[in-house]
């Protein structure tokens, strides 16, 4: 969520930090701005909704100045309308702010009883007219900085710029990520290295707490403790050039055919194919002495978790508990040394979970990250990284990125199962024979995509949809139902099939649609005995199976969605597809935004 850019360049800037914005879109905004300083004055655009419309403003009445700060902002405090949207304007300062300033409330009351009035209803203005009334003060800018920052409660990153002092630029940073770029008599900010990609490949991470001070000369970085520190320069190796959706209509639809692509590259990192072994990084401790595991994440990485908890409890006899990481700290769970803490994030930097990666530490457990950006908070903060090379996901709804933690997830069951003593040989090599199968199977499942399209429009009349799933299918049945709501805004739940009966039946009607995930096997029969349940009161059911499944159980649905026949083990990976592409199609017949859909951000960087 929310994006920040700044240039401190050597020509006009307002273009290229309109193309930083574009390529921080990924992340959900509902408002963007730009500010440049020039000739000792601030000049600003600023637009609601799409950055098409900030575009627009730009071409009409275009911006002069060799430096200055963009932003996108996802609503928190105050609506998405232009005076809430950055960046904000007080007196010498202007400010843009990725976060939530949790105790703005009395600094706001504070600053009213000091005189100053608010153009907004942000907690970021808070933030402004504080280093403000600080160099009202007499105080220079980048002490102004330094005594306000200890008065932040929550998470923050923040760009400022004055109009006394043009080639300066200060960031600060605290939970929410922050990144410096270094160029040839140019300097740069950025909310991460995607969007400086074009401007430089040469920068660095700002740690927890740090701020900085940006000329176009100079780079210096200080700590929380206000003591110069250095932080290494490293090649970001983030493309130049901006990702698009090649011959797709939308990136979700180009990032659900990428699957068998990037789940075989994420595959080949931990796959010994000739030894048919699985393989994690290397590791400074013992897995053999793992007594417990925790696994935290949010949303439809938290799935993920849900999967891992089946399978390392089936393999490795090891017992799991998955939290949604909103939920971790709070509840207070029993946390000791001899367990190993896993979290799950696509971008690394999503708030909750960091927190809990943070409280797992602080426990004194062994901590493990399945995390796709390998130069993330979580990525550089996690004993052990298990990366996910799915590459860029610039749909807000997760599709690669989610088989690509599967694929982690598997081969980290597998082999804390080895550690264990519980894993022959002969079965090593029969799981990996079955993970090998996966991007293949996934092929075969996108072979589909014309028939679901077809019947989508019997799904998007509907008001509300239910999902069933038994063992690894139930967290499936949840993330379908995720999926549906978070692009076509129709109301799904997920179920475990067995706990139909225990209420959810009574939502049963000839108008509610029900989608199966049930391929044949050992719990096929009862998953087809509850579905059948809630065919006998009306129910309208999508059955998801491989031809077997089909053969026994397909008579009186709707529709069939024909899967290959595959292991228990790799099924949550190949049924992903269907699930998805159900929901991408409903989405694109219901007309609503499918990469970008309302109210949601790809990166949650608040809690």
């Amino acid at each position: 969520m929310c994006g920040i850019v700044g240039i401190l360049g050597q020509g006009l800037v307002a273009d290229r930090l309109l193309d930083g914005l574009k390529r921080l879109e990924y992340r959900g905004y509902d408002s963007a701005g730009i500010c440049t300083v020039h000739d000792g004055v601030f000049d600003r655009r600023r637009a609601k909704g799409k950055l098409i419309n900030l575009a627009a403003r730009l071409a009409e009445d275009p911006l002069p100045g060799a430096a200055g700060i963009a932003h996108t902002r996802w609503a928190t405090h105050g609506a998405p309308t232009e005076d809430n949207a950055h960046p904000h304007i007080v007196d010498d300062v202007v400010l843009v702010h990725n976060g939530i300033i949790e105790n703005f409330k009395p600094l706001r009351e504070e600053l009213i009883a000091d005189g100053r009035q608010f153009l907004s209803q942000t907690d970021t203005e808070v933030v402004a007219h504080l280093i403000a009334r600080e160099i009202e003060r007499g105080v220079p800018p980048r002490e102004a900085v330094a005594n306000v920052l200890p008065r932040l409660h929550g998470a923050f990153a923040l760009g400022v710029m004055f109009k006394s002092e043009p080639d300066l630029l200060i960031g600060a940073r605290l939970g929410a990520p922050l990144t410096v770029g270094y160029g040839d008599g140019e300097n740069y900010l950025g909310s991460d290295a995607l969007a400086l990609a074009p401007l430089t490949q040469r920068i660095a991470y700002l740690e927890e707490g740090d701020w900085v001070v940006i000329t176009r000369a100079k780079v210096e970085v200080f700590d929380r403790d206000n003591q110069p520190v250095t932080r290494p320069i490293v090649n970001s190796g983030a493309s130049g050039q901006l990702i698009d959706k090649g011959n797709y209509r939308h990136f979700m639809l180009k990032e659900i055919y990428e699957q068998p692509v990037v789940v075989a590259q994420t595959l080949r990192s931990y796959l010994r194919p000739v030894e048919e072994q699985v393989a994690l990084p290397d590791m400074e401790f013992d897995l053999a002495k793992i007594q417990r595991v925790a696994i935290v994440a949010c949303g439809t990485a938290s799935y993920v978790g849900m999967i891992g908890k089946y399978w390392i409890e089936q393999f490795a006899r090891v017992p799991v508990e998955a939290d949604v990481a909103s939920e971790f700290r709070y509840r207070d769970p029993v946390l000791t040394p001899d367990m190993l803490g896993i979290v799950i994030s696509q971008s690394g930097e999503t708030a909750d979970t960091l927190a809990a990666l943070r409280h797992m530490k602080s426990a004194g457990l062994t901590t493990a990250g399945i995390i796709n950006v390998p130069t993330s908070s979580m990525a550089r903060e996690v004993d052990l990284l298990l990366p996910t090379h799915a590459g860029p996901e610039i749909g807000v709804a997760s599709t690669k990125a989610f088989t690509c933690q599967l694929a982690v997830m598997a081969a980290l069951a597998i082999n804390l199962a080895r550690a264990k003593g519980l894993l022959t040989e002969d079965l090593e090599h029969e799981i990996v024979r079955h993970l090998r199968e996966v991007p293949a199977a996934m092929n075969h499942a996108l072979a589909h995509d014309e028939e679901i399209e077809a019947m989508a429009p019997k799904i998007a009349a509907a008001r509300d949809v239910l999902y069933l799933g038994r063992g690894p299918e139930y967290p499936m049945a949840l993330e379908g139902a995720l999926k549906l709501k978070e692009i076509s805004y129709i109301h799904a739940e997920g179920y475990a099939s067995g706990e139909m009966k225990h209420g959810p039946i009574a939502l049963i009607d000839d108008s509610v649609p029900l989608i199966v995930l049930a391929p044949s096997g050992p719990l096929f029969d009862k998953t087809v005995s509850n579905m059948q349940e809630a065919q006998a009161r009306g129910a309208q059911v999508v059955l998801i199976s491989d031809a077997d499944g089909i053969a026994q159980a397909g008579e009186n649905t709707i529709a069939t969605i024909e899967m290959p026949k595959v292991h228990p083990l790799i099924a949550p990976l190949v049924y992903a597809v269907p699930v998805q592409l159900l929901a991408y199609h409903v989405a694109v017949f219901k007309g609503t935004d499918v990469d970008q859909p309302r109210n949601l951000a790809k990166s949650v960087t608040v809690e």
